[in-house]
């Protein structure tokens, strides 16, 4: 396939630019922190303040992951950027009390919790084609549209349309600190603590903060009133507990939590949506294909948990598009104590890098890296499960994987049934990561009702 007719990339660079130009790009987009040699090559390493390595060789990878988890904690700067916003919950917990996180909150994204959320999804993806619908011939921005519909989708599940919080305020405080702190200061670089103020952090940090006293509360009243008929997802998490010390959460873990919860649940699977229909306007015999499968199976109706199995290639379509546009580009750590990597000494306080944007197009992992080939995923074990991470892996590989694996099936299978979407010229969105990839300028398609 022709270069020009790959889908849109990141201009990696095979230089290095310099210390503070290194600063300026990150601040721009994280992804400029990643050479063009992490594309050839199993590590590369280098020095900004301290030293660093990135790792695209699966079997390193495993290490880091599951062989010597404990001695690779989460990185500093990463800790710096997200705690003063959700504190310590099983995103950045570390040791025992990530464990007991972990072991109390599994049962509530267990396969059988997570399809009875289905029809919150289902409903999203039809009041979704609604509102696309009524734009009529007008193109439209699917960028914005998918994050509405995770966002009600991940409101609706946490708090099942109670009128306990103002949704557009928890929208605006969390897209506020995502697109603040997604910026890296000098100040995290050089590991100055997270109380000591970033510019440009404080009004969104001052919303968050309101949006946390607001959930406590909310929180409160749900523990005085009592399940509702149907669990919601705030419901399991209040009945969570460890099984091995009986142990349940204060109302500020929960609140944590549940903040990260509706961070990652709504704004990972939005940019996930929005690639995938970015990728099907580029690539409209996709398109077409997985619009068969899904009006062969759907007949009209919306898509809903009992359809997934009957609609793999649109899987295999969220699977590539989480191959090349994983919403989590860069996974970071910091080492604990001596190893080898790739046959590199790793040394105590080093940091330890998986550029999982830069993984999924390796030269050496990867048939035709940049192009676009659903079919890559017929045969999933095929795949060095180590070279694929858009849920990161191992034992702390991402606890609501399948509930946005389900959610973005649902809604992209719903919305190809109804519609032929064609890319708008002059639109090609720029792929950009501050905390999430995010089609940098939208992704905008007319949308043909068929």
């Amino acid at each position: 396939m022709p270069t020009t007719d790959l889908p849109v990339r990141v201009p990696l660079l095979d230089f290095d630019p310099g210390f503070f130009k290194s600063v300026s790009n990150m601040r721009d987009n994280i992804l400029l922190a990643i050479p063009a040699q992490a594309l050839e090559k199993p590590i590369v390493s280098g020095r900004t303040l301290a030293r660093w390595h990135m790792i695209m060789d699966p079997a390193a990878i495993k290490q880091v992951l599951l062989d010597r988890l404990d001695d690779y904690p989460k990185s500093r700067v990463t800790k710096t950027l997200l705690s003063p916003a959700i504190g310590e919950p099983l995103f950045i917990a570390e040791g025992a009390h990530w464990r007991w996180q972990r072991r109390a909150t599994a049962p509530a994204f267990a396969h059988r919790s997570i399809a009875a959320l289905a029809p919150v999804m289902s409903d999203a993806a039809e009041e979704t084609c609604a509102r696309i619908a009524q734009a009529g011939p007008k193109a439209v921005n699917l960028a914005e549209e998918m994050t509405k519909a995770t966002f009600d989708v991940i409101a609706d599940v946490t708090f099942s349309g109670d009128d306990m919080m103002d949704r557009a305020a928890v929208h605006k405080a969390i897209d506020g600190y995502i697109t603040q702190a997604g910026k890296v200061s000098m100040l995290d670089l050089l590991g100055l603590p997270a109380w000591v103020p970033r510019p440009g952090r404080g009004p969104a940090m001052r919303l968050l903060q309101e949006t946390k006293t607001v959930a406590d509360a909310a929180i409160e009243r749900r523990h005085a009133k009592g399940p509702k008929d149907t669990p919601d997802l705030l419901d399991l998490l209040l009945a969570a507990q460890d099984p091995k010390t009986d142990r349940s959460m204060t109302t500020q873990e929960l609140r944590d939590n549940l903040l990260t919860f509706i961070v990652a649940g709504h704004e990972t699977t939005a940019q996930t949506l929005a690639w995938a229909l970015y990728l099907m306007g580029h690539d409209t015999q996709a398109q077409d294909r997985a619009r068969a499968e899904a009006q062969t199976v759907l007949k009209g109706r919306v898509a809903g948990a009992d359809d997934l199995e009957a609609l793999p290639y649109i899987r295999r379509v969220i699977d590539e598009t989480l191959r090349l546009y994983a919403a989590g580009g860069l996974l970071s750590r910091t080492a604990l104590a001596k190893d080898t990597l790739c046959g590199t000494a790793i040394k105590p306080g080093d940091t330890v890098m998986i550029p999982v944007y830069a993984l999924g197009r390796h030269r050496n992992l990867w048939d035709d890296p940049d192009a676009f080939r659903p079919d890559r995923f017929i045969d999933r074990k095929s795949i060095d499960r180590y070279a694929y991470l858009p849920f990161g892996n191992g034992p702390r590989i991402c606890i609501g994987a399948s509930f946005a694996l389900q959610e973005a099936v649902i809604i992209l299978a719903t919305l190809l049934s109804r519609f032929r979407f064609s890319a708008v010229k002059g639109h090609t969105p720029e792929p950009k990561m501050l905390i999430t990839l995010r089609p940098e300028g939208g992704v905008w398609m007319t949308a043909e009702p068929v």
